[in-house]
């Protein structure tokens, strides 16, 4: 029986291996259905990722590829091309059913599992953009492989849909494969991107921005031929007389990740309605006992450092959960208050044998300036207070609490935004 299955090869994955090998766990398996290692960061070949885990910019290979050499080095079992179909809990372990072109079909029994799947793109049927149905429509995440992987022409006259990172990042990498990218349409009054990435892949190549608009319609029979954009009023409800025909070939969908959660489902661990990601103590232990969760499985992420850093995170947790470290003797619900989207952790024990402070992730719904984030109890008494300049949706807030002001209360714990 395995110490911890880890299912999902990519950063989250990686990074809990790393972390769980260098502790000195080594009954673990890293399970992964693609035939590499990796993930997503394989097709990502902007530069961008590392600053804060390696204090150096990397592409997305070279990210994937230091974890890599590291689990070959550490000699951290893998098995790829393999597919993890359904998860059983069987009480004090846990049954993963596995099919493999090598092994073929398989039950893997482990004490743990870390969750770290990832996530999926949102798709034209998801939104539901009426008109036809040509060719030429690409999520922008299958036109990034396309282009980065496969080599493959996407298109020439551009129209993208969606501000989200990826959608910013193919704006510029088509612009830089020759095609005319017309402009980045944003259903929302605000951009889902890091601003980095709109200044970096739209300012710096002047591909215009709409906020407020998106597509009401799509034309042409076998290949794309145009899209009919119109701006939305503060309901989302198209206005009839803004809108236009914009002739292109190719229009690009970057409208929201969604964590990957099939399998979680499959063992009734409890999702959260807003990230729709596992519901996770600060242990990023799920609601199943000995089941954990980390990276865009459980909330979308905007740095891959921060997947590496949550993963490690959960991988720590999982030795102490095998070594039966104590939780805690009572667990306090976080709420997401005025103008915050969602918290993760959306709980933590109390406990006084607990040093480290409490790292609390989670968006606003707002842009604002001069604001500060307020930390209270089920009173409404303010603990603490962090000042921010700038909040944006696109950027992930952090805070962490020291353990000696929350141990001691009960209830639950609000994060909200006020002025500064």
């Amino acid at each position: 029986m395995l110490d911890c299955l880890i299912i999902g090869g990519g950063p989250a994955g990686l990074a809990a291996a790393q972390e769980m090998s260098e502790q000195g766990l080594s009954n673990i398996l890293v399970v992964e259905r693609d035939v590499e290692l990796g993930g997503i960061l394989n097709q990502c070949i902007h530069n961008g990722f590392g600053l804060h885990t390696f204090k150096e910019e990397l592409t997305g290979p070279e990210y994937a590829h230091r974890y890599i050499e590291k689990i070959k080095e550490l000699k951290i079992p893998v098995q790829l091309d393999s597919m993890v179909l359904e998860i059983e809990n069987a009480g004090s372990y846990k049954k993963v059913h596995v099919v493999s072109t090598a092994k073929g079909y398989e039950i893997l029994e482990t004490k743990t599992i870390v969750l770290a799947m990832g996530s999926r793109e949102r798709t034209r049927f998801m939104i539901q953009i009426p008109g036809t149905r040509p060719a030429g429509i690409y999520t922008a995440g299958t036109a990034q492989r396309y282009v980065n992987i496969e080599g493959l022409p996407v298109g020439k006259e551009v129209v993208i849909l969606g501000s989200g990172d990826i959608g910013l990042i193919m704006a510029r990498r088509m612009t830089l494969n020759g095609a005319n990218v017309k402009m980045v349409l944003e259903l929302e009054s605000h951009s889902n991107g890091l601003n980095r990435n709109i200044v970096q892949c739209l300012e710096d190549y002047n591909i215009p921005l709409k906020l407020s608009h998106t597509v009401v319609n799509i034309h042409g029979k076998h290949r794309l031929e145009g899209v009919s954009i119109a701006q939305v009023d503060e309901h989302r409800v198209p206005i009839e007389s803004t809108i236009e025909y914009v002739p292109c070939d190719t229009l690009l969908l970057s409208v929201g990740l969604i964590p990957e959660n099939e399998l979680s489902k499959s063992v009734d661990v409890s999702l959260d309605r807003k990230t729709r990601g596992p519901i996770v103590n600060e242990m990023m232990e799920t609601s199943v006992e000995g089941i954990f969760a980390a990276g865009n499985v459980v909330h979308i992420h905007d740095l891959v450092d921060n997947v590496s850093a949550e993963a490690s995170k959960a991988a720590k947790n999982v030795i102490k959960y095998l070594e039966g470290q104590k939780k805690g003797d009572q667990m306090v619900q976080i709420v997401a208050g005025d103008y915050v989207s969602y918290t993760v952790p959306q709980s933590f024990f109390v406990n006084d044998q607990q040093k480290e402070a409490l790292e609390i992730m989670f968006r606003v719904t707002k842009t604002d300036r001069n604001v500060k984030i307020v930390v209270s109890d089920d009173k409404g008494e303010v603990l603490k207070e962090f000042k921010r300049p700038v909040i944006a949706p696109g950027e992930m807030e952090k805070i962490k609490l020291p353990r000696q002001l929350i141990n001691g209360i009960e209830g639950r714990l609000s994060i909200s935004i006020g002025e500064a």
